[in-house]
């Protein structure tokens, strides 16, 4: 297994979670991490990503109730994820590549993707 995410759940809404997404060390060497999600029915969406400069970005529907964040001695960065919202439910995915700044955002510009964990919101 090369990445390996896990931290879902079920949550009340305004509750919170966080989501850990271990990499092995050979994938770590890559530039950026991120998080993608995907509701039933949609297409996957971005959710936040770090570069392990430290600069991170955020999607606008989770821009303050999100932090991403690594650990380079773990190969391991984690999403909290505050204030959840029944729209929040969904398949969360960790991704590692080499994006460039346009890319960061798009699921095309990661080349390998964890196995997903669930996240259901309850109202």
């Amino acid at each position: 297994v090369q990445l390996q995410a896990s931290g879902g759940g079920l949550v009340q809404a305004g509750g919170s979670l966080r989501l850990s997404c271990a990499a092995s060390a050979r994938l770590i060497s890559r530039s950026a991490m991120a998080w993608f999600r995907q509701a039933p029915g949609k297409e996957r969406e971005f959710v936040a990503a770090l570069r392990w400069s430290s600069s991170t970005y955020y999607a606008d529907s989770n821009k303050g109730r999100s932090t991403i964040s690594g650990d380079n001695a773990k190969n391991t960065v984690y999403l909290q994820m505050d204030s959840l919202k029944p729209e929040d439910t969904a398949v969360y995915y960790c991704a590692i590549g080499d994006p460039i700044i346009s890319t960061i955002r798009r699921s095309n510009g990661y080349v390998y993707w964890g196995q997903g964990t669930e996240v259901t919101v309850s109202s």
